[in-house]
């Protein structure tokens, strides 16, 4: 029955994509996915940062539909991660957090073995197996699949993917070694792939340049006289490292002549902004609502089948699973709330976006609203920010974007009208006092 199916999906996509900006091709194309780890929005040369040298990727971005006004929909790397391969909100498909609650009274180097906390995890896990994994559905329709980097659910085996790197180890085990230490597995893999003649989906989510920022010498050289600081310089520094790698991806892929077969996706999980004075991130970055923790450019690549193009248009990773079901022939669930981003309509028709963070451990993993912090909205250029429970002394903040993209300036008392009209559309995509939404 397989041929017969893709066969007809082939017809339906050729009848369709004229409507479009892709050239039609009944092949089944193969799918990458390039996730930095920990980056701001900014943090690239092609989106104007002075002294962060990012070729590889600019090189990318000039060959592709490039989103500079795109989001993710939380600013917590498993959280982010989910949802680009499920298509889902956090709060749908409940991995909100990076880890259950820790016991109380457990010191930190016993968490781990806890009976109750290594039970929450496996259950945390076991959602997994509720939602339309983008690596199971494809599984399906023929397509391998190979899991690198970061993966916080368990083995590689439990998105549907039917090859990978970790096996359940923390973030992702010995799947961290890829890009910091071998590029290896992944050309292995293409090179099995390509050889049976199946399509494939390659999770390229290196550890760079998240933390430890420990970057090679050689790279470290190019700032160590410029930074602010030493810190500042080692971030940057993993920045270019992260790009080294994706320019090896890449000139691999255009050495097996595979390049105009292959969507390639580019995106961060969150957002950074490096401190001066130690490793860590400073605020409104990471874990927080504003730009500096969820706003990341996105890249669509396929070299004769997608136009390049700057687009202005909202753009956010709840898209991506609804735009590779499509480039594929295939339909997105009814929980899916995104758009093919590869549909000039779609993109021109959206106004509205929404997001949320949580916390870092969850309170209760079986109820989302019980962890959530923020629910955020941009609405064409206005963005409002909402506090939930578990932050009580918080403000509702609202910023005009388009003049103050640093989120500067709360507008939310000079603009009483427009925050109730953008709550309600905030409310009605989702009420955590119920936890109701149509998706769930």
């Amino acid at each position: 029955m397989r041929p017969i199916r893709l066969a007809t999906l082939a017809f339906v996509w050729l009848a369709i994509a004229g409507a479009r900006n892709v050239v039609a091709s009944p092949d089944r194309p193969n799918i990458v996915f390039i996730v930095s780890d920990d980056q701001c929005w900014r943090d690239y040369s092609f989106m104007g940062h002075p002294h962060i040298r990012t070729p590889n990727i600019d090189k990318l971005a000039s060959q592709s539909l490039e989103f500079r006004n795109a989001f993710v929909t939380s600013s917590l790397c498993r959280a982010s991660l989910m949802t680009m391969l499920s298509g889902l909100y956090p709060h749908q498909h409940r991995i909100t957090s990076n880890e259950p609650a820790w016991p109380k009274g457990i010191p930190a180097r016993e968490v781990g073995s806890h009976p109750t906390f290594r039970e929450q995890s496996k259950r945390l896990i076991g959602f997994v197996d509720r939602v339309p994994m983008l690596p199971r559905t494809l599984a399906e329709y023929g397509y391998q699949s190979l899991q690198t980097g970061k993966w916080w659910e368990g083995d590689f085996s439990s998105g549907g993917f039917t090859d990978g790197m970790s096996h359940g180890g923390h973030h992702g085990d010995k799947g961290l070694d890829i890009g910091r230490v071998t590029m290896q597995p992944i050309y292995d893999f293409v090179d099995r792939a390509t050889l049976s003649g199946d399509p494939f989906f390659v999770w390229y989510a290196p550890m760079l340049p998240h933390n430890p920022h420990d970057p090679p010498e050689r790279l470290l050289k190019h700032y160590e006289s410029i930074a602010p600081s030493v810190e500042i310089a080692k971030y940057w520094a993993m920045c270019e490292w992260l790009d080294e790698t994706c320019g090896q991806l890449l000139d691999y892929l255009d050495s097996k002549r595979l390049r105009e077969k292959t969507l390639i996706i580019f995106l961060a999980d969150n957002g950074w902004i490096q401190r001066a004075d130690s490793p860590g991130p400073a605020a409104r970055s990471k874990t927080s609502p504003y730009n500096g923790g969820v706003r990341t450019p996105l890249l669509l690549s396929m070299p004769g089948r997608i136009s390049p193009e700057a687009s202005p248009a909202l753009a956010i990773s709840i898209d991506l699973a609804p735009t590779i079901l499509s480039l594929v022939g295939l339909k997105p669930t009814e929980q899916m709330q995104g758009i093919n981003l590869l549909d000039p309509a779609a993109r021109a028709n959206r106004h509205t976006i929404f997001g949320e963070c949580f916390e870092v451990n969850a309170v209760d993993i079986d109820r989302p609203a019980t962890s959530l912090k923020w629910r955020w909205c941009i609405d064409d250029a206005w963005k409002l920010i909402v506090p939930h429970a578990l932050n009580v002394e918080a403000a509702t903040e609202l910023y005009d974007l388009g003049a103050d993209p640093d989120e500067a300036h709360n507008l939310a008392e000079q603009q009483p009208a427009k925050v109730i009209a953008i709550r309600r559309l905030v409310d009605a995509w989702w009420s955590p006092d119920n936890d109701s939404h149509p998706g769930n």
